[in-house]
């Protein structure tokens, strides 16, 4: 087949990293596959290479939604099936599936945002969607009044999948035990971790509002890894609260599994998602998981064993989900952990997911008017 993948540009989102690691997989599975996006450059462009991405607008004007040459392109690919990646990317697909009929257009719904009115209408002019959790495919169908039958649910796949014994090699146990000595965590410190672009639904401000009410004993820090507009103002914030000592900003990581390696449990106070990104991948290192309930985020976690998802805002019932992971006994954090990898490994399984796009794709093509 001829697959081209479609996204507005290479940014250091889940999405991005999924269009990225679906094009590649696809490439791997004998199939032709195509990186086409609307902006060049980005902070995932250097890792898609080897993808050779081709970017529509000539240099960056900064504009994610300008994709100058689309259609012109998307014909001269001639490709079996286009799947369309992201909001922007989305806005387009009901015009691509017109310009391209011979082509099975994919829309994905891949965010708890609200949608666009050429995204709405791009729903119901391609063949097929694509729901990464049962949540954003029951949203769909209640809230945009899709056809059920339209729409198949895949997860996102793991892009950092952690060994499924949970063993650590010396050298990634050194790499961990150097990063939590580097932010002065010892062994009695509980890490709170958080990956996730710097958005205002992000929230980040929440979490450091949640940690600035936390005891000061046990020990603990909050460690935010990412970058975006909303960082300097997290920054402020974390020191007007005066934690500085305890709150960390740790920048945008290409690949943040030494963050899941040193950290002990992961938080998240998101108030959009579809199926978050951050904590499948913490499921997959074994952490456990604290998250406010935003659509999608208990499929990422076995609800009251691996993970607990609070109705937002309620900051009493985040602490008390919290806490007592503090002082968790061993034996039990090595329960939650192995309950977690496994989890997240069976049902985030890349093979699993990507066998499913193919299928889809198969039965979309063979299917085709």
């Amino acid at each position: 087949m001829k697959i081209l993948v479609v996204q507005d540009r290479l940014r250091s989102g889940g999405t991005e990293r999924q269009s990225i690691l679906l094009a590649r997989a696809f490439r791997a599975a004998g199939h032709e596959a195509h990186l086409l996006t609307f902006r060049p450059g980005g902070a995932l462009a250097s890792t898609a290479a080897d993808l050779a991405p081709r970017a529509l607008q000539p240099f960056d004007i900064h504009l994610d939604w300008f994709a100058p040459g689309l259609i012109s392109a998307a014909r001269q690919a001639a490709p079996d099936i286009i799947l369309c990646m992201g909001r922007m990317a989305n806005c387009y697909a009901g015009s691509l599936q017109r310009a391209v009929p011979r082509a099975a257009v994919v829309a994905t719904m891949r965010t708890g945002k609200n949608l666009p009115w050429l995204f709405r209408r791009s729903l119901q002019r391609v063949t097929h969607v694509v729901a990464n959790s049962h949540a954003a495919r029951a949203h769909l169908v209640a809230a945009h009044r899709i056809a059920a039958e339209k729409i198949d649910v895949i997860h996102n796949s793991l892009v950092f999948p952690a060994d499924p014994t949970g063993r650590a090699t010396s050298e990634r146990s050194a790499v961990a035990g150097a990063l939590r000595a580097s932010y002065q965590a010892t062994d009695a410190t509980t890490v709170l971790v958080n990956v996730a672009m710097f958005r205002p639904e992000k929230n980040q401000r929440e979490l450091i509002a949640l940690a600035a009410s936390l005891p000061t004993a046990p020990a603990w820090q909050l460690w935010l890894a990412g970058d975006g507009p909303e960082r300097m103002a997290c920054v402020r914030l974390a020191a007007s609260l005066k934690l500085g000592g305890r709150v960390r900003f740790l920048n945008f990581q290409r690949d943040p599994a030494p963050l899941y390696a040193a950290a002990d449990v992961a938080v998240h106070a998101s108030t959009s998602e579809s199926l978050s990104n951050f904590l499948i991948e913490a499921q997959a290192h074994g952490l456990p998981a604290v998250a406010y309930a935003a659509q999608g985020v208990d499929e990422c976690f076995i609800p009251g064993q691996t993970g607990w998802a609070i109705p937002s805002g309620n900051r009493a019932d985040f602490h008390s989900a919290l806490i007592p992971l503090f002082t968790a006994s061993a034996e039990e954090r090595a329960r939650r952990s192995a309950a977690a990898r496994a989890y997240a490994r069976s049902t985030f399984d890349t093979a699993r997911q990507v066998t499913a796009y193919l299928e889809l794709f198969e039965q979309l093509r063979t299917t085709a008017p």
